[in-house]
């Protein structure tokens, strides 16, 4: 279909690279209100190699959501050990974190997450900006992104002018901005119709292909099947990780 990803490394499988890009040990997440503590993750343990694609599911308030926090460093773990590609996040400075949201995780929600006064161009561009990437590589590769999410004729609309699917295309323009190391979407689908989620489904799995290291949120068991593993969380553990045949 399109896209200029990691040069296609291991043709889409992982099972040729045993590096953990993402190794996460012992991980418990605890929310303490004052009045009650309500324990999120318990002593979960998840790894993920490069190049994967890997759905995450589960009911309502089993902790995949805080998983995806954790793994996109929105949150930090009460304890245990969270390794993103061989570093220790614990400990690390709320600038480095900052560093790392913005070059090495990709973020797609199911809210899109927009910026409205901000037209599609200068949404996608923004992590550009703060990288410190000059205007005219910015430029570039904007209209590249577009290009490739198909939407060079939309550049210039604001969210408000785009349909769901559409907004959907530019979230994934801007998570792929800064070519990162993993991209997390949080129910990316569950606000379109089902075929723009189809088409935006298709376009992770193209990005799979292409070498990107995908998690995916879902609660959509069809949704998941599109993935190659499935993680399922429940009480804030994992209690089940299968391959898709």
């Amino acid at each position: 279909m399109f896209w200029n990803g990691k040069n296609g490394k291991n043709g889409g499988k992982s099972e040729g690279n045993g590096h953990h890009l993402i190794d996460l040990q012992g991980i418990r997440k605890v929310y303490d209100t004052g009045a009650v503590k309500v324990e999120a993750l318990r002593g979960l343990d998840l790894a993920v190699r490069e190049n994967e694609f890997l759905a995450i599911v589960g009911p309502s308030g089993s902790g995949k959501s805080t998983l995806m926090n954790i793994i996109g460093c929105l949150d930090t773990a009460t304890e245990g050990s969270y390794r993103l590609r061989g570093e220790q996040v614990a400990g690390l400075t709320i600038d480095r974190l900052a560093e790392i949201r913005n070059k090495r995780v990709g973020f797609v929600f199911q809210n899109f997450n927009l910026l409205p006064q901000l037209t599609a161009f200068e949404n996608v561009e923004l992590p550009l900006l703060f990288k410190g990437t000059p205007a005219r590589q910015r430029r570039e590769r904007v209209e590249l992104l577009f290009e490739q999410v198909g939407l060079s004729d939309r550049m210039l609309h604001r969210p408000v002018e785009l349909s769901g699917g559409e907004m959907q295309r530019v979230a994934i323009a801007r998570a792929l901005a800064c070519e990162p190391d993993i991209i997390l979407a949080d129910e990316p689908t569950g606000n379109l119709d089902t075929t723009s989620g189809r088409d935006i489904i298709g376009m992770f799995e193209d990005l799979w292909r292409k070498g990107h290291t995908l998690v995916l949120i879902t609660h959509d068991p069809a949704i998941a099947r599109r993935a190659r593993r499935i993680v399922n969380v429940q009480d804030g553990t994992v209690v089940s990780d299968e391959a898709v045949a």
